[in-house]
């Protein structure tokens, strides 16, 4: 019984791995927005994501590269290492709402924001820009400026976007927490909402990068 024991192990671990192992990935690099600042991360909108693929039988693996307080300028750093230890068929880039908090200069968004696009393409993947607004007392010169940065992005690059990833929700006082700037737990469900339509045609298309 032990020699046949050993000999079931061994076999197993000659299988190939399952397939949510070798499932494309879709890799979200975000902000607090996605990093599901102040409420669990299994409540945040990229967890929902995952739910719901899985619930459609869509066969793809999220990954949250999500930090609180990332920049352009932070998401342009990091993503080199991350296309190259994931390699996703779908890159998502929520970033740019720090920089607009901080009064960052709207040429130098763009740059990088289009310069982060460009990796991705260039790395294979199918790229989703998820823009963002500013809150009202930024003004509503600002606003407009800084809502076309994502515009001008996603249509120099031929890439989908999302034009407010917190439309219905940073309206309403309810979804927000006491801060004002983060969506509350309940706000989540709605945000993946904001996204899934635009997403959507992308998973019928996303394939692995070729090595």
């Amino acid at each position: 019984m032990r020699l046949m024991w050993i000999a079931l192990l061994t076999l197993s671990a000659a299988l190939p791995l399952p397939a949510c192992a070798q499932a494309p990935v879709i890799l979200v690099l975000g902000d607090s927005l996605s990093a599901a600042y102040g409420i669990a991360l299994q409540d945040g909108w990229v967890a929902l994501l995952q739910g719901r693929l899985n619930e459609r039988g869509l066969d793809f693996r999220v990954v949250n590269a999500g930090i609180s307080g990332d920049t352009t300028m932070g998401g342009l750093t990091r993503l080199p290492e991350l296309l190259q230890r994931h390699r996703p068929a779908i890159l998502l880039i929520e970033l740019g709402a720090n920089d607009g908090l901080r009064g960052l200069p709207t040429p130098l968004i763009r740059d990088n924001l289009a310069a982060m696009v460009r990796l991705g393409q260039a790395a294979g993947s199918q790229v989703l820009l998820l823009g963002i607004q500013m809150p009202p007392n930024y003004g509503a010169a600002y606003n407009r400026v800084f809502q076309v940065v994502f515009q001008d992005v996603a249509r120099g690059a031929g890439v989908p976007l999302v034009p407010f990833l917190l439309a219905g929700v940073a309206e309403d006082p309810d979804l927000m927490q006491a801060d004002g700037l983060h969506p509350a737990a309940a706000a989540q469900p709605r945000i993946l909402d904001n996204v899934w339509p635009v997403l959507e045609p992308q998973l019928a298309t996303a394939k692995p990068p070729r090595d």
